[in-house]
């Protein structure tokens, strides 16, 4: 397989183009030829003229590529080696969503002929791609697993917004269903994957190693901000403190702040769902992910009540929230919790306006119900700088002071302004 996709006699197809699939496919379209499936017209179209839907690429990017996309599933019936990355959500009960990653699945099932590869890219669960993905493939395409299609699980480890660690950049796990899979599955991302492979022994390690990275993340930072609640009833900084306990050459480099996304504020649930299915009540996940869920009503209360000191009226003070992305630099909203602060300030009767550079106001409207302004209007009781874009960090204690009433309150919610300001109000966690 691997030889023939370098080769160029046979074609990779890659299910799914969004914050991962894209840039695999065109990095792997560098080298080979490939095909790019997407189920929404509207962004093939985008794609077809070079343009990123999730803006995460430039138009460069797509430059010397063999990419033919697609939104037609008759399209992938010329494919030999299929990897699936869509998107794995959570309910709104908080269980894994496996509606994307078993349709993608049910699409490449209907294409599937004897000699195929899938490999699955999307975060899941320990055993979903075997107990889940495999029978229904079989299912569909009428082909016995491992005798005429082998499958295999390559977890994505793309951080959006990072320029730096970015996919040919970062290790990549590798598995297959048998020996030859694994190999061969391990040499195909070797041809993009400069950072090198590393062969895991069976594809529920590799999903497990998967899970486990933003699991490790969330349960750090579900302490950070625990420390966070109990300094603030100390009065003391947590960043400061943060920054004195970090001298020691093994004190880890976690933060407080709302935890979002649709990694590390999601992945979690996955595995405490399949630990509950052996029995097993996973104590410290989800304390963390209490932690974590609860953070930004927590914030909103202490806006509050500090507000409440300074104001005799809160349904007459006005709020200004800077940034409702889920993290600084991206137009990704997915499972933004700053949304969460916005509600909870409004619940106590405030004016909020949330203004952000990089997310996309339709989105934004459509998925959480606000409208973001253009530029702040007038004065504000609190600025709530809720995200770490470049512009917000470059703003001194004028620039804020300016869009303020007398006594209004700054809310650093990443500690961007620690040891700048000097005369205002200011609340940091």
């Amino acid at each position: 397989m691997y030889k023939e996709l370098v080769d160029k006699k046979k074609t990779m197809a890659v299910i799914g183009l969004g914050y991962v699939g894209l840039p695999i496919a065109l990095e792997f379209a560098k080298k080979i030829k490939v095909i790019g499936f997407d189920i929404r017209e509207d962004r093939i179209e985008q794609m077809k003229r070079r343009i990123d839907p999730s803006n995460e690429l430039e138009a460069g990017d797509f430059d010397g590529t063999d990419i033919t996309f697609t939104a037609n599933i008759d399209d992938l019936k010329t494919a030999d080696f299929y990897i699936v990355a869509v998107p794995t959500p959570i309910d709104e009960h908080k269980k894994p969503d496996l509606r994307p990653l078993l349709s993608a699945t049910r699409t490449v099932g209907k294409v599937l002929n004897k000699g195929n590869y899938v490999v699955y890219e999307s975060t899941v669960y320990p055993g979903c791609t075997e107990e889940d993905c495999i029978p229904l493939l079989s299912e569909i395409s009428g082909l016995e697993f491992i005798t005429d299609y082998k499958v295999g699980f390559s977890p994505e480890r793309i951080n959006p917004g990072d320029k730096k660690h970015t996919l040919t950049s970062i290790t990549k796990v590798t598995s297959g269903c048998d020996a030859e899979s694994a190999e061969e599955i391990a040499k195909t991302y070797e041809i993009v994957i400069a950072a090198g492979v590393h062969r895991a022994s069976s594809i529920k390690v590799a999903e497990a190693a998967k899970i486990i990275e933003n699991t490790q993340r969330d349960i750090n930072i579900a302490f950070m901000n625990e420390l966070s609640m109990i300094f603030n009833k100390m009065n003391i900084n947590t960043f400061e403190v943060l920054e004195a306990a970090g001298t020691k050459w093994n004190f880890l480099p976690f933060f407080p702040g709302l935890v979002g996304g649709h990694c590390i504020g999601v992945d979690p649930y996955y595995l405490t769902h399949k630990s509950a299915m052996y029995g097993h009540h996973a104590q410290i996940i989800n304390a963390g992910r209490g932690i974590n869920d609860g953070m930004a009503a927590w914030v909103a209360k202490q806006v509050t009540i500090r507000l409440s000191h300074q104001f005799t009226n809160l349904k007459d003070c006005r709020v200004l929230v800077m940034g409702t992305t889920f993290k600084e630099n991206v137009s990704d909203i997915r499972n933004s919790k700053v949304a969460d602060v916005v509600y909870e300030l409004k619940d106590f009767g405030m004016g909020v306006e949330v203004i952000d550079p990089y997310a996309n106001p339709d989105e934004v409207q459509e998925e959480y119900g606000y409208s973001l302004i253009e530029k702040p209007s007038g004065k504000y009781h609190a600025v709530v700088v809720a995200v770490s874009h470049a512009e917000y960090a470059e703003m001194d204690e004028a620039a804020l002071e300016a869009l303020l009433v007398e006594e209004g309150l700054v809310v650093d919610l990443k500690g961007l302004y620690r040891n700048r300001i000097k005369k205002l109000n200011y609340w940091s966690l």
